[in-house]
């Protein structure tokens, strides 16, 4: 059994459901059912049930941060997964960067 778990900074629910479904669908998981919960008056919970194991967020937007973690027993896409996440968060990284030189030299 491979398994990821990792605190990430976004806590909205529809760009974590959308970033995260496409992120499973690419790395090769089957997903079989998703269901997802609203918590009031702040909290989002939401399980991917996958044909090679889960995946779960938990949000904490009082500390801005959400809990994520992949279970699968099929190492192909638990690395295809974990490849394609941490491009993402690079790709992300970059923006930022961008946004703050942008901000620093006043353009």
């Amino acid at each position: 059994m491979f398994n990821h778990s990792e605190w990430v900074s976004e806590t909205d629910p529809f760009k974590l459901r959308n970033k995260y479904t496409e992120l499973l669908k690419d790395s090769g998981f089957g997903i079989l059912s998703f269901l997802e919960y609203n918590f009031e008056p702040q909290g989002y919970t939401a399980l991917w049930l996958l044909s090679e194991s889960h995946f779960a967020i938990h949000t904490f937007p009082e500390e801005n941060k959400s809990y994520i973690e992949l279970s699968s027993c099929i190492e192909k896409q638990y690395r295809n997964f974990i490849d394609l996440n941490d491009q993402s968060l690079e790709e992300e990284i970059s923006e930022i960067k961008e946004s703050i030189e942008t901000i620093e030299s006043g353009n």
